[in-house]
């Protein structure tokens, strides 16, 4: 059976859409755009269709036009006017919208209908850094507020990941460029979220460089067989639950020992657990970075 979430509370629709509960309670009152149904103790549920309307709506109103305005177009209109919007300008807005509900509904079809959709006019990066990071980026707090499960943050980030592997290995099958230096690109033990670590292995390959990526949850002591095979290694991580920041000085500092035995080589790490990191603190060839766009800087 197919149980998609077909049902959702007026602070799932103001998570989704970025509209204030009171603001929707409003336009429902004063301009009649949904018709909630009542559970029995009178809150306010909202079908698929209402959350799709209030997701064309926002995308109409943040584009200038009032609400006044809005409610007085018929229901077949909202949906013309949100395509001539997107045809105009970018379909940025209606592409996030359009993955939420293929989220919420694992709905393997229209995400790769906005993605292709997408693909038409934009590189990867740019559906990477335009789409895809702002969409993950809301993942915490609609976790947070209960509105998705772990299952839907599970379900999109593999649908990204899968896209991630394919344009890398287009890139891969090209001969290297860059041969001054490889990474390698690893998790340390216990981290298991490799998204961020995943797009860092396609920029360095869209950029020319050889790498070798291993993964989650490698021990440094594994890391070691890498220095008999390479040397000016970049070392490259992604800490987001794993060191812990109580745990981080003692890996920075065996991770460094390690590198005595290549002085050429570096540690860069990047990740939620190292945004209080100072630079300051750190053995000289490790280097933290605050976001994936400061370290593509230096590439």
């Amino acid at each position: 059976m197919n149980n998609v979430k077909k049902s959702f509370s007026i602070r799932d629709m103001e998570n989704l859409s970025g509209i204030k509960a009171h603001t929707i309670r409003i336009w429902e009152k004063r301009y009649n755009l949904f018709s909630p149904e009542r559970t029995d103790t009178n809150i306010r549920t909202y079908n698929l269709a209402s959350l799709q309307k209030l997701l064309n709506i926002t995308l109409l109103y943040n584009n200038g036009y009032k609400i006044s305005k809005i409610a007085k177009l018929g229901e077949e209109k909202i949906p013309v006017l949100v395509r001539d919007i997107v045809a105009e300008k970018s379909e940025k807005s209606h592409a996030l919208n359009s993955m939420k509900l293929a989220m919420l509904n694992f709905d393997q079809s229209l995400f790769l209908q906005t993605y292709n959709g997408l693909m038409k006019e934009k590189s990867f990066t740019q559906i990477f850094n335009e789409v895809f990071i702002p969409l993950l980026n809301e993942l915490g707090l609609l976790w947070q507020t209960h509105t998705i499960s772990p299952a839907h943050e599970h379900f999109i980030a593999n649908l990204i990941k899968q896209k991630i592997y394919i344009h890398t290995e287009q890139l891969q099958l090209k001969e290297p460029t860059q041969k001054d230096k490889v990474f390698v690109l690893f998790l340390p033990e216990n981290e298991i979220h490799e998204l961020g670590l995943l797009y860092l292995n396609y920029q360095l390959a869209l950029r020319g460089y050889k790498t070798v990526y291993l993964g989650q949850t490698m021990p440094v002591e594994n890391l070691v067989d890498l220095l008999k095979y390479y040397s000016n290694i970049r070392f490259v991580s992604y800490f987001t639950v794993a060191p812990t920041k109580d745990d981080l000085e003692d890996y920075f500092k065996s991770f460094a020992e390690v590198l005595e035995m290549a002085p050429d080589s570096k540690l860069f790490v990047l990740g939620y657990q190292i945004q209080t990191v100072s630079e300051k603190t750190l053995p000289k060839a490790v280097s933290v970075f605050k976001s994936i766009e400061q370290f593509i800087q230096i590439l």
